[in-house]
């Protein structure tokens, strides 16, 4: 992974707009997300969720609000829109579809395997 700070003009400015209102809405949604999840833990009958289901839907909820904070981070910073991987310029298609994402689709798909034997271990 590198250090470097790259300037992420490769966007035009009203789809860098467009993709920061998505970020920060799904921000928003996700936060009130949590907040109800949260009261629903509380309750007795833990709004109709078993525990196990509430607590994988949180810790979901949890890396959403993550990895979009993350995102805006990387729009202020510059780098948003190229991988943290391999330091290209991340596809717009993918941008538009995941508008999180921290890296373009062949990282992305390098990475899970890994991920999947560190979970399995």
């Amino acid at each position: 992974m590198s250090t470097a700070v790259h300037d992420a003009t490769h966007l035009p400015a009203k789809l860098s707009e467009l993709l920061r209102s998505m970020l920060e809405e799904e921000f928003a949604a996700q936060t009130v997300r949590l907040t109800q999840l949260t009261v629903y833990a509380r309750l007795p009958r833990r709004g109709g969720y078993d525990p196990r289901t509430l607590r994988a839907l949180t810790a979901s909820t949890r890396q959403r609000i993550a990895d979009t904070a993350h995102a805006l981070r990387r729009m202020s910073e510059g780098t948003y829109g190229i991988c943290v991987s391999c330091d290209k310029p991340i596809p717009l298609g993918r941008l538009r579809a995941v508008p999180h994402a921290a890296h373009c689709a062949l990282c992305e798909r390098t990475a899970e395997p890994a991920a999947r034997e560190v979970l399995s271990v």
